[in-house]
């Protein structure tokens, strides 16, 4: 048997806004089918190559009320100059930290799931 992860899923208000601010992180485009909406949205799941993450966004009725369970942990070379670019793209900063030998910011995106952008 093999199991692998087909996508990361987000629950969301507006779909499409979500997933318009990841696919700018990414530099990967909105899936076309099923076509998107405030409803729902995909990026990655149409790329020829399968490079780049797989996400889908979903629209839901509840609110996000506390720190996200599961987030996802991004490497970048230049950590400083990654939040400034997800910062103008509509993330907010929620705080730096360094443990273990690792500094990392943890942002949120424009409906305040939390991510974490780390320099190993």
């Amino acid at each position: 048997m093999s199991l692998s992860i087909a996508a990361t899923t987000f629950d969301c208000h507006d779909a499409l806004k979500v997933a318009e601010f990841w696919s700018a992180a990414f530099d990967q485009p909105i899936d076309p089918e099923p076509a998107p909406s405030q409803f729902f949205a995909s990026i990655g799941r149409s790329s020829p190559d399968g490079a780049g993450p797989q996400m889908m966004f979903i629209n839901v009725s509840e609110s996000k009320t506390v720190k996200n369970r599961v987030h996802l942990d991004l490497q970048a070379d230049d950590r400083a100059a990654e939040v400034e670019r997800l910062s103008s793209l509509g993330a907010t900063v929620v705080h730096d930290k360094e443990e273990w030998g690792v500094r990392w910011t943890t942002m949120a995106d424009p409906e305040g799931n939390e991510f974490c952008v780390a320099t190993h």
